[in-house]
Parts: C-alpha cells; structure tokens; sequence
C-alpha cells in the first residue's frame, strides 16, 4: 500500500493547524496501550510531524510507551523510524509462543527485548530528549507506578508486561506489570506531571463504544466484558481531566481491527490513521477545557471539534 507521502514527510511551508498552535503549554502527548493499535499511532505521529507539533512531555503506557520513547528519543523524525518497525514486526518476534516461559507468564520477554534493543534507545529515561514517563502498575498495591526515571528497558518492559503473558518485571523493589490495568490512556498522569494540555494519540479502537448485540459464546462474553471495562475507565479519565485542560483525541477512521496481536496490517492502519487524523487536526479548534474528539462536543466551552 502506498501512504500519502504528504503524512510521512512534514512540510516547512505549511502552517501550524490553529488547534495545535492554540493549546497552551506544557502539552502532553499522552500514547494508551493496546497491541497493534500502536500502528495507528504511528499514523497519527505522521499527521502531527507534518503539522509541526513538538510535546513538551510524552507520557505512555503499555505499546504506548514503546512508541513514546522512541518520539522522545527522535522528535520529529519518529514517524518514519516507527514505520519501518511497525511494517517489519510479527507475532512470534513479540509473543514467541509454543512453550510455557515460566510460571508467571506465557511467553518470554525475549522478543520484546530485541525490539527495543534494536530501537536506538539510551539507556537512561532521562537521556531521552524530551522528558518522558512510562505507566506501569504495582501489582502488589494496584496503584500507578510513573517511571520517569532510571533504567529506561525495563521501564518500558514493566509497562508493557500484560498480565500472564509478559512476565512481571521487578523494578526498585517493587513488581510491576502493563500500566494498561489501571491507565490505558495516561491522561491523568499527564495532568499530574503539570501538562495545560493533552492530546491523545487515540484512546482505543473501540472508542466511543460501539453498541453491539450481547454475546453468546463463552470467550465473546469475556472479551466484551473486559472491554466494557477498558471503555469506562478511558471515559472516566478523559472526562475528568477535559474539565481541566483542553484534551484533545485524535480518531484513526479504523472500522475493521485486527486482533491485538496480529501485527501483518500495519500498512493498513498506519496509512488510514494518517489520513484520517490529518483530515480532523486541519477542522480542529480549541477554546479553553473540554473534550475534543470524534463525536465530542466539550461542555462549557464553545470550541468545536473538527472532522
């Protein structure tokens, strides 16, 4: 597939689209977890490096963080270096699966390990170029563990370590696991780390929540279920921190998803969430808090939300 070149290479004559420029500052790009949707987030990069958006912190979660690291270590060139990773991957390199890795987990982190070896990464969160933060979950109190300093791989492991697939990760004494258990879009950890703004690079394939009829068979029920949960906690996090600070969700147009593990349609995920972010930021206008995204109508403020 062939992607408009205009979303994979930012052009100097192009002014800034008045939303980004609007949002005051410190902003936050905030990246959720969520399998192959990092391709589309990779999409999304390609519309925002074209515009001219440089965050003043990154905060990510789960694939999210992998891909944040990777902006905060090249802004502004990440889209591309991201691209080449994302079209490249396949399951077995991340999920080798075929033996039991341990009693903790199903596979090893092996794979994972090569690919943010292979990322160009330092070694230290904060040699990254633009400052950083990767959520993870402290699996012995449940509460948020915010890495934003020190060993920079394992933070990103412990982010990412789904529970009983990725093995758990013990960092400074505690045993950490995917930030995506209690923060699949970090927003309130960017509002924490003192952002006026937030934009999302999406918050999920299934949001706003689609209706759909009750399921029937034992594993669709369980998925549905989990993905109730995901959906409200999203929810409630975007809204309360859209009463505070402009936050901003930009759409990928994605109507057919792949399985979360299933990497083989990058191509098709990143070209339609370029386009498709590309289209909503050039509509996008932002006046003071609220929600602004597909579907949003922020509460208080008379900004629109462009499509």
């Amino acid at each position: 597939m062939t992607r408009d070149e205009g979303m994979r290479t930012p052009s100097p004559d192009r002014p800034q689209a008045s939303g980004l420029s609007a949002l005051p500052r410190p902003v936050a790009a905030v990246i959720g977890g969520g399998g192959v949707l990092g391709a589309a987030q990779v999409g999304i990069g390609y519309a925002l490096e074209q515009r001219g958006f440089a965050p003043d912190m990154i905060i990510g979660t789960s694939v999210g963080a992998l891909n944040g690291a990777i902006v905060a270590a090249h802004p502004g060139t990440a889209a591309a270096r991201l691209d080449h990773v994302w079209t490249r991957v396949r399951r077995r390199e991340v999920y080798p699966l075929g033996f039991l890795a341990s009693r903790a987990s199903i596979v090893a982190d092996h794979g994972l390990r090569r690919l943010i070896a292979r990322a160009g990464l330092p070694q230290r969160v904060e040699q990254l170029r633009i400052p950083f933060t990767a959520v993870a979950t402290d699996l012995a109190t449940g509460a948020e563990a915010l890495l934003s300093e020190g060993d920079l791989v394992s933070a990103l492991l412990a982010s990412a370590a789904i529970p009983g697939v990725l093995p758990p990760v013990e960092r400074e004494g505690r045993t950490l696991i995917d930030g995506g258990v209690i923060a699949y879009v970090p927003v309130r950890a960017a509002q924490e780390a003192g952002a006026a703004s937030v934009v999302v690079l999406s918050a999920g394939p299934e949001w706003p929540l689609s209706m759909a009829l009750p399921p029937r068979r034992a594993d669709a029920v369980a998925a549905r279920a989990a993905l109730l949960l995901a959906h409200h906690q999203i929810e409630r996090d975007l809204r309360e921190v859209s009463t505070r600070v402009p936050t901003v969700v930009l759409p990928t147009g994605i109507e057919t998803w792949p399985a979360p593990w299933d990497f083989r349609h990058a191509e098709r995920l990143i070209s339609t969430a370029a386009r498709t972010a590309g289209r909503f930021l050039d509509g996008l206008h932002v006046n003071g808090p609220g929600l602004y995204g597909p579907s949003c109508h922020p509460a208080g403020s008379a900004a629109e939300a462009g499509r």
